[in-house]
């Protein structure tokens, strides 16, 4: 199963892919996270240093080859994350996409073949469940890097802007192969935040699945720079990320609760 997860920037896409993937892991799972952002700090939300995460090379666009069908590895999946993971707190296995190192060179066309690439061979670990931090863009659609996921998860805030930025995506990657798109309500500070996504995708038909509240822990854990996980584990936005990853993960086919059931 391989779940992108994306959104307007700062609507929390990032501590949520990073608990969401040690809660998962913790279940017993075999987790793969990728940061798809070209400023990553995917790794930072899972408890890696920086110092670790920089001895991982980035995977070299040389591993992908093209062809009629899309961008494809040219070496033995395996290999590739053996050779371009870490392994993060709870047996998460990070990689992370490439970044631009200089100024004026150029467009990341090629490390986003690279991510596309390797979500198409993952196809190959049925059992494994991906995870992919996308940045706070269209471009991951657009391209088409995220075409090979199951399902797309919409992190929305309370707010018209990054409402609009959901609709977006939602219209985008309903022209492409993936599968479900859902939406989660984050920082939900009152029942009238809530209230507020939730008649927004209702008027444009989109799959409103669950409810995160505002947590000023995760502002906490920020600063402290300690995963959310560790800094408040029995916090209502951890408990409320398990209910996401017990819906997404029992089958991306599987119809969602309806938006009463989700809070």
């Amino acid at each position: 199963m391989k779940l992108a997860v994306a959104g307007k920037g700062g609507a929390g896409k990032t501590t949520f892919s990073a608990t969401a993937s040690r809660l998962l892991a913790r279940s017993g799972r075999d987790v793969v996270a990728i940061d798809a952002d070209t400023n990553p700090n995917l790794h930072a939300a899972l408890g890696v240093s920086n110092e670790e995460i920089q001895a991982v090379p980035f995977p070299p666009t040389s591993l992908v080859s093209r062809s009629f069908d899309g961008p494809m590895l040219n070496e033995p999946l395996a290999d590739v994350l053996d050779r371009h993971t870490l392994v993060a707190p709870d047996g998460v296995r990070l990689l992370r996409m490439g970044m631009p190192e200089h100024a004026d060179e150029g467009c990341l066309c090629s490390a986003h073949a690279v991510v596309s690439a390797l979500l198409g061979d993952l196809d190959a670990l049925p059992d494994t469940i991906t995870l992919i931090d996308m940045e706070a863009s269209p471009e991951h659609l657009s391209r088409g890097t995220a075409r090979e996921a199951n399902a797309l998860v919409l992190v929305a805030e309370p707010y018209f802007r990054s409402l609009e930025a959901v609709k977006l995506q939602a219209r985008l990657a309903a022209e492409t192969a993936i599968g479900r798109v859902v939406v989660v309500a984050n920082k939900c500070r009152s029942d009238t935040d809530f209230a507020a996504i939730n008649e927004f995708c209702g008027n444009y038909d989109l799959d409103l699945i669950a409810r995160i509240p505002w947590g000023d822990e995760v502002l906490d854990a920020d600063a402290a720079t300690t995963p959310l996980l560790d800094f408040a584990p029995d916090s209502p936005v951890v408990e409320a990320v398990q209910v996401v990853c017990d819906i997404l993960a029992s089958s991306p086919s599987t119809p969602p609760p309806t938006t009463e059931q989700a809070h």
